[in-house]
């Protein structure tokens, strides 16, 4: 049912791409609903290397959105509060878009463990980018923080997929072709860079520890 969903929802995107989707989609993908920014920001970058759209624009449309979706997590969790986030994470609706106890947990942990930081790190990771708001509003973290390591995270983050996108339409035939294991690549990619971000932050901190 996700599946299809995701799918109809996508085939939509691709015959309606504009600055406006791209904000919309990005703020869903930033939200609750676990939509992959994979498939938002390298076809917008598609367009522009065609000369329909400004890949500046679809970077700024992208974090844009990222903001939106992640104020509205942060003021979600900060109104509701921990008892009542983790109650809505354990009904059947919100395992349905992929969110669980423990998923949240995770993301709680997670900022826990990074502090402030973990709002720009978290961006950058698949697995946690549309939860790590929630415990930054349950840790009513000051909102001007949370913006800026939210929008550099995310601008970040679009830049790479912007860059992709823009780079391969020399190679569009090759790229609808393989376009599934290219996404996996991009993934990996930014899995692996954001390890690399993290292992510099953890060993920057256990030097000032020292």
């Amino acid at each position: 049912m996700l599946a299809d969903f995701f799918q109809t929802v996508a085939d939509w995107y691709m015959g309606h791409i504009n600055y406006g989707t791209v904000v919309l989609l990005m703020a869903v993908e930033s939200s609750f609903i676990p939509f992959p920014s994979e498939i938002i920001i390298p076809p917008a970058a598609w367009k522009a290397a065609q000369g329909d759209m400004n890949v500046f624009l679809v970077v700024l449309a992208g974090s844009a959105g990222a903001l939106i979706g992640a104020l509205f997590n942060y003021y979600f969790a900060l109104i509701l509060g921990r008892p009542v986030i983790y109650r809505l994470a354990n009904t059947r609706l919100a395992n349905l878009i992929l969110i669980t106890p423990d998923n949240v947990a995770k993301a709680e942990a997670y900022f826990l463990k990074f502090g402030n930081s973990s709002t720009f790190i978290g961006r950058l990771v698949p697995a946690v980018r549309q939860l790590i708001s929630i415990p930054a509003g349950l840790a009513r973290m000051k909102v001007p923080a949370f913006i800026l390591y939210t929008v550099l995270g995310s601008t970040l983050w679009n830049i790479i997929l912007a860059v992709l996108g823009y780079s391969l339409y020399s190679q569009k035939e090759l790229l609808h072709k393989y376009y599934t294991e290219i996404s996996w690549i991009l993934l990996v990619l930014g899995v692996l860079f954001v390890v690399y971000i993290t292992f510099r932050i953890v060993r920057a901190a256990n030097n000032r520890s020292k």
